[in-house]
């Protein structure tokens, strides 16, 4: 476990070296990328520019949340929510979604650094996200998922050689709200990649509702990860009609670090009762299943 108090002092000190002039924080609002940016901001204080990306692909509330949780910064919120579903139209490969998203992230935070004249970029790259990449497993958008050609004089990763849970620990330290410090991961490609197959507004829609629901029901329990995914379509019995309505997957694991997590065992009463409130609310969804992989061999995310 990394020791808390000398990281903070060594994490500041190495970005008031390194970066000289204004920087960028790619904010998502997740807890990696918020102690990057407190970190920063005790390293560079108003020359620290926060911005959150509403790419669309984002859970239910998520957006006013980011927006009122670091209202105190200087946050600059660029809507991109037609952008990034526009170019992932017709994308099924879950490879070519990261790489899409993450090419899009990037030349949105090059066009805001031309705008005000940046030339260094903070993100909050963690240990299993280079370990995913580099091995192969799956690319992710701030790592593997990057474009070769990237308009910056330096990356600045604070917390590359850190785990989630020591991320979490540095958090506490830095007095982060518990709404950020214990906040469940969520995939930088948003809920893009809890949609198997193309994204589109529909889908997002279901599973963005469903996911609020598998979060209200299961938060008690303490999971690592909790959240729903968009399988496909399947046939059900609404009242006395067939429809031919989506299959939503709830996705509930134990882990310590992500690299490798257990299906957690949830009581089927609970299981039942997430179910029928998707079933009912959401008229799109005819049925819903548990997934009970643990990883490896599944990946916690659906794609």
């Amino acid at each position: 476990m990394v020791e808390v108090e000398k990281f903070i002092e060594k994490s500041v000190s190495e970005i008031d070296e390194e970066i000289d002039g204004d920087a960028m924080i790619a904010l998502s609002g997740g807890v990696d990328s918020s102690v990057c940016a407190e970190l920063a901001y005790r390293a560079i204080g108003d020359k620290l520019y926060p911005v959150f990306v509403d790419t669309g692909l984002m859970r239910k509330g998520e957006v006013a949340q980011i927006k009122e949780t670091f209202s105190h910064m200087n946050l600059r919120v660029v809507e991109a929510r037609d952008r990034f579903v526009g170019e992932l139209e017709g994308v099924v490969d879950p490879e070519e979604k990261r790489h899409v998203v993450g090419r899009e992230f990037i030349r949105i935070f090059e066009e805001v650094a031309r705008e005000f004249d940046i030339e260094y970029l903070i993100q909050g790259t963690i240990y299993p996200d280079k370990i995913e990449s580099e091995g192969g497993i799956k690319s992710h958008h701030n790592v593997g998922g990057l474009p070769e050609r990237i308009d910056f004089k330096s990356i600045v990763e604070p917390v590359e050689d850190l785990y989630k849970d020591e991320v979490r620990e540095v958090g506490r330290a830095l007095e982060l709200p518990e709404t950020i410090t214990e906040r469940m991961p969520f995939p930088g490609p948003g809920l893009g990649v809890r949609i198997i197959g193309e994204v589109n507004e529909e889908k997002l829609s279901v599973v963005r509702e469903a996911n609020a629901v598998v979060e209200e029901e299961i938060m008690d329990l303490e999971p690592w990860q909790a959240f729903a995914a968009l399988l496909s379509r399947g046939t059900g019995v609404k009242g006395d009609k067939r429809i031919h309505g989506w299959i939503i997957a709830i996705r509930a694991v134990e882990s310590r670090d992500g690299m490798t997590a257990r299906a957690m065992d949830v009581p089927m009463e609970r299981l039942k009762k997430i179910g029928q409130r998707i079933t009912r609310e959401i008229d799109e969804v005819s049925r819903v299943v548990y997934d009970v992989t643990d990883k490896p061999p599944g990946t916690i995310e659906y794609e």
